[in-house]
């Protein structure tokens, strides 16, 4: 079951050292992650979009403001909330069926061995079962990290750049197993990423955020339909849109004079 994530007026500021002045991160983020939505963070390096994360799930609490979890606020981390993150967390010595099994103890024996099944078979790893993280590639340990978060079945997931550390070839397929995972189950999914290219891919919205302090600097539907070819001109268009939003062009340079996109309504 996905749940609505509403983001109200959320500010949060570190302590400073010392006699330094507290050090500001998030300011005024108001945000409403509908139900089974995957929306994508994009911005500077250090803006933010991890610290927004972390305060979603529970981590960090909000110097001012709240994130509510259908209406209700959002006091601390919940099971049902899981992070992925970009260092592999699969455990070394567990078995691929193992590590997908390893949040799902208090199920009956038979339900954990079908529920262990199906995601085995979901990520396409059937007949590498018993194998170790060390027998696999990067790309296989990542999908079975996947498998074990939708296999506790959360409501949300928070993924931190889960497919940084991939090749290019890898990130691609596993973004494309990604949605197809997430096209099945509906999951409500927040992802932080630093490619642009990958929130084009993936997301139903792409919320942009300006430079620390950081506050959202555009909120952008992304209506292309899936799956998205890269080489389509409105795909073309969207990613170019999205960096001349954050102030570069599509090589990553600067540009002279910023493109705004103006922010869609966050309700």
């Amino acid at each position: 079951m996905s749940v609505n994530l509403s983001f109200r007026d959320l500010w949060l500021a570190f302590p400073g050292k010392e006699k330094a002045p507290p050090l500001s991160v998030l300011e005024g983020i108001d945000l409403t992650v509908a139900a089974g939505e995957l929306v994508c963070f994009v911005g500077p390096s250090g803006c933010g979009k991890s610290t927004l994360l972390n305060v979603a799930g529970g981590f960090l609490p909000p110097t001012r403001g709240a994130v509510l979890a259908d209406g209700k606020p959002v006091a601390g981390p919940d099971r049902r909330r899981i992070f992925i993150f970009q260092e592999n967390g699969v455990f070394p010595w567990l078995t691929v069926e193992e590590n997908i099994g390893f949040g799902l103890g208090d199920r009956p024996p038979a339900e954990r061995r079908r529920t262990v099944e199906h995601y085995v078979e979901m990520i396409g790893l059937a007949g590498f079962e018993r194998a170790y993280p060390r027998e696999l590639s990067g790309g296989m340990k990542q999908r079975v990290e996947l498998a074990r978060a939708l296999a506790a079945g959360p409501d949300v997931l928070f993924m931190d750049e889960p497919f940084g550390a991939l090749d290019y070839l890898t990130r691609l397929r596993i973004r494309a197993e990604l949605v197809d995972i997430w096209q099945r189950g509906r999951q409500t999914v927040l992802f932080v990423t630093h490619d642009v290219e990958e929130a084009v891919q993936l997301a139903d919205r792409i919320v942009v955020l300006d430079r620390r302090p950081s506050r959202i600097k555009a909120v952008v539907p992304v209506r292309l339909p899936r799956p998205r070819d890269p080489d389509d001109p409105g795909y073309r268009e969207l990613r170019d849109e999205i960096f001349g939003c954050m102030g570069m062009d599509r090589l990553g340079h600067r540009a002279a004079r910023p493109v705004g996109v103006p922010a869609a309504a966050s309700g």
